[in-house]
């Protein structure tokens, strides 16, 4: 316990957050230079095949240390930490034995983890918590993930006599801008099948995601003098405004849950002569998924019609797709991690993602992917906090499932 609680607060205290303006990839150096670090480390536990690639891909090999002909079986993690909240500075604290009450974050009194707002919290009582000064976000998301399955090679190496086939894992930059699966080499990484420790709370188990687009709608107005603007004027801000008001105000984050999909602004800004609408799109069903698409088009071209000319521009992209369609078919490697967790004690919460993983691009690339739970709560800010207890379940986890996908064949 105190090996992987040192563990990941030396990964958190690295700089790690990822930039979605950038155009390198990694969209940051500072990810590169953990990365080095975890190769280094890698090699120092004992593992085999390590190396980080120019993309920053962090590649390393468990050799079997059973004859018995079995699937081979990958666990990856995310360098970087989410640009919503500052990761730079980030000072953990342990709080032990936690007893339910107010855990009081920054210095001032003014950042507060109080149970009232996160009931959650009272599961915990009686264990160790890591939370954050109330200045900067946490890093569990991914660094647990990334601690965890460092720590259960580590194990795996230095007892022989737990038995189990050849592992792989991957550590990937740029997951929480989207990109961590853009130059992963599934080929090279040769697993059958994989798992990412990158969920929430413990005994999540994830199969099923979102379908994700993004969308950036551009709005040329057209700029006259107030006192002359009576039938001229094209007031690009309020035109915007127009659009955001005809989806539907109970489609937003704020007011879904489970299998409900979403429109969500994540970012307006302009004046009269040019507005710009940045959103994403979000929904578990498929045909669901394309009708909401779709309803945006509609909305843009009905701005065309009303104004008479191309004031709105519309880019819509797919980002990714819901795993569920591919995992099914290899049902079995859900099977075997929920067993896992129920051979270690966990039960297991299997529900929905909603948001995306790198294992969902990976599964559509051709390596099957489900996600499990790495432990943390309130990711991408300061309220963000990590039960220590559940960093070694999850630990116990990895372990069980590398042995049962030895006895599996």
């Amino acid at each position: 316990m105190e090996k992987i609680i040192e563990r990941f607060i030396r990964y958190t205290k690295i700089h790690t957050t990822s930039d979605p303006k950038s155009e390198s990839f990694p969209s940051t150096e500072r990810q590169l230079y953990f990365a080095r670090q975890l190769e280094q480390e890698l090699r120092w536990i004992g593992l085999s095949d390590v190396k980080t690639d120019e993309y920053g891909y962090v590649t390393a090999t468990l050799s079997a240390n059973t004859d018995k002909k079995c699937p081979v079986v990958g666990f990856i993690a995310h360098i970087d930490t989410s640009p919503d909240f500052s990761g730079e500075n980030v000072s953990p604290r342990l709080i032990e034995n936690y007893q339910g009450r107010n855990i009081q974050l920054s210095n001032d009194g003014q950042v507060e983890l109080r149970p009232e707002m996160f009931p959650e919290l009272l599961k915990y009582i009686g264990q160790d918590l890591l939370v954050t000064d109330g200045k900067t976000l946490l890093g569990a998301d991914d660094k647990a993930g990334i601690a965890e399955i460092v720590s259960s090679m580590e194990y795996l190496h230095t007892h022989p006599e737990v038995k189990h086939g050849k592992i792989r894992i991957c550590f990937t930059p740029d997951e929480e801008i989207g990109k961590g699966a853009d130059h992963f080499d599934v080929k090279a990484f040769g697993a059958d099948f994989a798992y990412t420790l990158d969920g929430g709370e413990i005994g999540e188990l994830e199969y099923e995601n979102f379908n994700a687009a993004g969308a950036i709608v551009t709005i040329r107005g057209r700029s006259v003098h107030p006192g002359y603007a009576k039938d001229k004027m094209i007031n690009a801000v309020l035109v915007a405004n127009q659009i955001v008001n005809f989806l539907p105000s109970e489609q937003r984050p704020e007011h879904t849950e489970k299998y409900e999909g979403f429109y969500h602004i994540t970012s307006m800004e302009g004046n009269v002569s040019e507005a710009r609408i940045e959103m994403i799109i979000r929904d578990h069903d498929l045909k669901k998924f394309e009708a909401r698409k779709n309803f945006l088009k509609e909305c843009c071209s009905l701005i065309n019609l009303e104004y008479g000319e191309d004031v709105v521009q519309l880019q819509l992209e797919d980002q990714y797709y819901n795993m569920k369609q591919k995992i099914e078919p290899v049902k079995y490697v859900v099977d075997i991690a929920e067993q896992a967790m129920r051979e270690v004690g966990v039960e297991p919460k299997i529900k929905a993602i909603r948001g995306g993983t790198d294992g969902a691009r990976l599964s559509y690339m051709g390596l099957p992917c489900p996600n499990i739970f790495a432990g943390g709560h309130n990711f991408h800010g300061p309220y963000e906090y990590l039960p220590v207890q559940s960093m070694k379940k999850a630990t116990e986890v990895i372990i069980r499932i590398c042995e049962l996908v030895a006895e599996s064949r």
